[in-house]
């Protein structure tokens, strides 16, 4: 059982950059793969990104986040975050980290734990 708390979240303008964080429990390594996905209230739930934490932290994004958004392991013990630079309104919406324990990773992997979510607001 991982359980996953998120962290960061809040309004922000247009350009500017907030970071998300995920504390994972027990550990990052109880689930070698992290990821985030975002979902706008209406629409379906898309993956944003993603971070194979055992295999030398290979990483995956969606192209529409290629280039602002970045996945590292935290600071923090057994965090991992999203970096998000340069943000769009259309960044908006409520963003979930999420485990995965079975081989793969990517943003279109299922995944089996999932944190309650934090809201990302992008608007002037």
């Amino acid at each position: 059982q991982v359980q996953l708390e998120e962290s960061g979240g809040g309004s922000v303008q247009p350009g500017g950059s907030l970071t998300l964080s995920c504390a994972a429990s027990p550990n990052t390594y109880s689930a070698p793969c992290m990821g985030w996905f975002r979902q706008v209230s209406g629409k379906e739930r898309e993956g944003v990104g993603s971070i194979y934490i055992l295999g030398g932290g290979r990483t995956d994004y969606a192209d529409s986040v290629k280039g602002r958004f970045t996945i590292s392991q935290g600071n923090a013990k057994n965090t991992f975050d999203l970096q998000m630079n340069n943000l769009r309104p259309e960044d908006s919406g409520v963003y979930y980290c999420a485990a995965r324990t079975s081989l793969g990773c990517g943003i279109n992997q299922e995944y089996r734990f999932w944190g309650q979510g934090t809201q990302v607001t992008v608007s002037s």
